[in-house]
């Protein structure tokens, strides 16, 4: 066997059996008999492509909150399958925050959410916010509910709330940019974008919006 061989992480195998068969629950259950989340996290920043995809995969489905920042740097990772695992998988960690309740709460706002019930999500929502104000993701459906419904200097205010407890936070970025543009500010809605882009460079549309804003405001 090469050196190289021995060298290789047990994690680069599940990772390409996974890719095989599809079987995530399997993959996980792996993955949890052998590494710990400190170790995935090592991983995620500094092993090869494959292991890199394989840690931010994992941690995904097993981290917490903790692991927001190596997924938030994950974002920029040079290899765009990291990125965009670790955008699926960041995701989940934003909503694992608070307690089981709190957490149970947090999802049922985000299905209000999906069901485009906005006032019903400001009032979930405010409740969580007095509750738990640490979380961000509560701010972030609340500021979501204020823009769906046009009040976009609240919804400004909430996904700004958001930021400056996880600032990893691209969507809140994103959604800044949005109501910044429809209160036609224009230029805080292309300095919202663009940090919406520098924490997530995947966002092609956020990236599109830049691009058009720029030369808008440089024809003017």
């Amino acid at each position: 066997m090469s050196r190289d061989n021995l060298q290789r992480p047990l994690l680069d195998d599940y990772y390409e059996r996974y890719l095989v068969n599809q079987d995530l629950p399997t993959y996980v259950r792996a993955v949890v008999k052998r590494y710990q989340i400190g170790s995935l996290e090592r991983l995620a920043l500094s092993g090869e492509r494959m292991t890199r995809r394989g840690s931010v995969l994992a941690l995904g489905r097993l981290g917490d909150y903790s692991s927001n920042g190596v997924l938030g740097r994950a974002l920029k990772d040079r290899d765009r399958g990291v990125r965009t695992l670790a955008e699926n998988g960041i995701r989940r960690l934003w909503m694992r925050l608070g307690t089981p309740g709190q957490q149970r709460r947090l999802v049922a706002t985000a299905d209000r959410l999906s069901d485009k019930q906005y006032e019903l999500v400001v009032k979930s929502a405010s409740c969580l916010v007095k509750d738990a104000p640490w979380i961000a993701e509560a701010w972030y459906h609340r500021g979501m509910a204020y823009f769906h419904l046009g009040q976009y200097d609240s919804a400004t205010s909430d996904c700004n709330q958001a930021l400056e407890i996880n600032p990893y936070h691209y969507s809140a970025a994103s959604i800044m940019g949005q109501s910044y543009l429809q209160a036609n500010n224009p230029v805080a809605a292309l300095e919202s974008f663009r940090r919406a882009l520098r924490l997530n460079p995947n966002m092609e549309e956020v990236r599109a919006q830049v691009i058009h804003l720029q030369r808008s405001l440089k024809n003017e």
